[in-house]
C-alpha cells in the first residue's frame, strides 16, 4: 500500500507537544446532510453492507467526529464529551439520545490501539518522547484532552471508527522502527483496538457514509 510516512508520524515526533498545539485555537467546521438530498431531487444513497452499523447504532441524534491530526485526536473526545454534555444541560437529555461516533484516522489512528500495542510500539510511535510512552495517551486525562478519556466516552456510549488503510500503513512503519515483520504487527494492530471500535476500510470514506446515514459531522483538526 502506498502511504506517506511523514505524513502519518508527522516531524520526528506523534504526541510530544498535544497541549502546546490544542491551546492554539484549532478550526472546527461541521456540516450535516442525509440521505435525501435538500434540492428535493429524490436521491437516495445506495447502501452497503460495510456501513450498515451507522444505521443501526441507537439514538435520536447522530454525530460523527472525524479526526485525522495528533490534536485533532484529542480534541475529538473533547468535542464529543462537549455534545453530550451541552445536550444533557442544555435541552434536558441523556447521553443515550445519540449515536455518537469519533473516528481516529491518518495521524491520530494510534490512538485507537490498546495498551497492549502502546506498552510495545510506543517508542516507535513516539521516538522523540523520553521515556517513551507505554500506555495510550488517550486513555487517561491530558493536557489537551481534559478529562475526556476514551474510557469515559465508552462509559457514556460513544463509539469508535478506526481506518483501516492507516493501520495497515501504521504496520509499515512500526515494522521498519522496530525490524518486527509488517505482517506480525498488522496482526497485532488489529487484535488489540480500543474497546467499542471497528475497523472501517477508510476514515474518510466512514466520514462521507456517515452523513448518508443523517449523521452531523465535526472535524476536529
Amino acid at each position: 500500500m502506498k502511504n506517506n510516512d511523514q505524513g502519518l508520524v508527522g516531524r520526528r515526533t506523534l504526541i510530544t507537544g498535544l497541549g502546546v498545539a490544542a491551546a492554539t485555537g484549532l478550526a472546527v467546521s461541521a456540516s450535516q446532510t442525509s440521505a435525501q438530498s435538500s434540492s428535493g431531487s429524490g436521491f437516495t444513497a445506495r447502501r452497503h453492507s460495510q456501513d450498515s452499523w451507522l444505521g443501526e447504532l441507537p439514538g435520536e441524534h447522530r454525530a460523527f467526529v472525524d479526526s485525522s491530526t495528533v490534536p485533532g485526536g484529542a480534541n475529538a473526545l473533547r468535542y464529543a464529551s462537549n455534545i453530550l454534555t451541552a445536550h444533557a444541560d442544555g435541552y434536558g437529555g441523556s447521553d443515550s439520545d445519540y449515536a455518537m461516533v469519533v473516528c481516529f484516522r491518518h495521524a491520530s489512528t494510534p490512538f485507537a490501539f490498546s495498551d497492549v500495542i502502546w506498552e510495545k510500539y510506543g517508542g516507535a510511535f513516539d521516538p522523540a518522547a523520553d521515556p517513551a510512552p507505554v500506555t495510550n495517551p488517550m486513555n487517561g486525562p491530558t493536557g489537551s484532552n481534559g478529562q475526556n478519556s476514551i474510557p469515559m466516552l465508552i462509559d457514556r456510549g460513544a463509539h469508535f471508527a478506526i481506518c483501516a488503510r492507516a493501520t495497515r500503513a501504521y504496520a509499515g512503519i512500526l515494522a521498519r522502527s522496530t525490524g518486527v515483520p509488517v505482517e506480525q504487527v498488522l496482526e497485532e494492530l488489529l487484535a488489540n483496538p480500543i474497546p467499542s471500535s471497528r475497523f472501517v476500510p477508510a476514515g474518510v470514506v466512514a466520514a462521507t457514509r456517515a452523513q448518508e446515514y443523517g449523521y452531523s459531522l465535526l472535524y476536529s483538526a
